[in-house]
């Protein structure tokens, strides 16, 4: 499968998570719609209300939609945009984390819990002890420990932060210092909290350097995503305003991670958002563009390619327009 398909054309959904449940594939999206915002630097202009979930018996089929499983309204503590989810399982049981502004217009993550995969997915009633940012990622290690990775720069506030504090005034570092790193953190036994405090994930340069800042095509902007390939563990994530998919690997979950290079190279929108699984001995990108659309980045397609892997455990880059 070299060549991408879209999975859902009859409306916009971003930002697939998708992983194997119930020897399916199931897909967890963000919802985009027409809000009628203008553009802007914090993307106001994506104002997602829902989530809806969808399965794959097999890539090639066609998917099927589950219909509405959260909902702005359904959630306490909601303010509004119900960006990036993520669904992971332990014990029977289903835990989504989703990311979403708060009444203050903060973002912070929260967590739902469901019977079965495909929902319906009943939020707690407060947010994340200590969470914030966007783009949660739920990594369920061999040993039984779970991980949510998570963290945007600009819309996604992550600038707000340093050693977990809101910090004044709300900058990025200068363009030769270190960028603003993901969080990494494991995740309480019962699932709904944080077990400890948020650690940053650095990303290293092949000399050992952390990335910096000014380094836009290679340092983190947005869309953690967790994956084991023949025990070394592969972070993915965009660069954003380089639109560009990249990696880093690391020997555990914590890191440090070392860049490897590009997986997906820019497509049409402004960005995009992916994850990585296996299923059936292939592996498999997920990830949106604007094309159906006609560009409009706020309104997004998610797709899947079949990606391949090469002797050393490099990722073969995918062509974002072409492929």
């Amino acid at each position: 499968m070299n060549k991408s398909k879209y999975l859902y054309p009859s409306d916009y959904m971003a930002d697939p998570s998708a992983h194997v449940f119930e020897n399916k594939i199931y897909i967890y999206p963000s919802h985009d719609r027409e809000s009628g915002i203008p553009e802007n630097d914090n993307g106001d202009h994506f104002d997602m209300r829902d989530y809806h979930v969808f399965s794959l018996e097999d890539v090639q089929d066609e998917v099927v939609d589950h219909g509405k499983v959260l909902d702005v309204k359904d959630i306490p503590w909601s303010g509004r945009q119900l960006w990036d989810s993520d669904v992971t399982e332990k014990d029977g049981k289903y835990y989504m984390y989703f990311s979403m502004k708060d009444k203050n217009d903060i973002f912070r993550l929260g967590v739902a819990l469901a019977d079965k995969p495909y929902g319906p997915f009943i939020p707690q009633s407060d947010p994340i002890k200590g969470s914030y940012s966007i783009d949660p990622c739920a990594f369920k290690d061999e040993n039984g420990c779970y991980y949510l990775y998570f963290g945007g720069i600009w819309g996604g506030q992550l600038q707000f932060y340093r050693n977990n504090k809101i910090v004044v005034p709300n900058e990025l570092p200068k363009a030769d210092e270190p960028a603003l790193t993901p969080k990494v953190v494991k995740i309480s036994a019962d699932m709904l909290e944080f077990s400890e405090q948020p650690r940053d994930l650095v990303i290293l340069d092949k000399n050992g350097t952390a990335l910096r800042q000014g380094d836009t095509e290679k340092r983190f902007f947005e869309a953690s995503w967790m994956h084991k390939y023949k025990g070394r563990y592969y972070f993915s994530y965009s660069t954003g305003d380089s639109h560009l998919i990249c990696y880093a690997i690391g020997d555990n979950p914590y890191g440090p991670f070392t860049y490897q290079g590009v997986i997906l190279s820019p497509v049409v929108g402004w960005t995009t958002h992916h994850s990585i699984l296996e299923f059936k001995g292939k592996w498999y990108l997920f990830y949106h563009d604007s094309v159906p659309s006609g560009g409009k980045t706020w309104l997004r397609s998610m797709k899947v390619v079949e990606i391949e892997y090469d002797e050393n455990g490099h990722i073969k880059p995918i062509n974002g327009l072409s492929s």
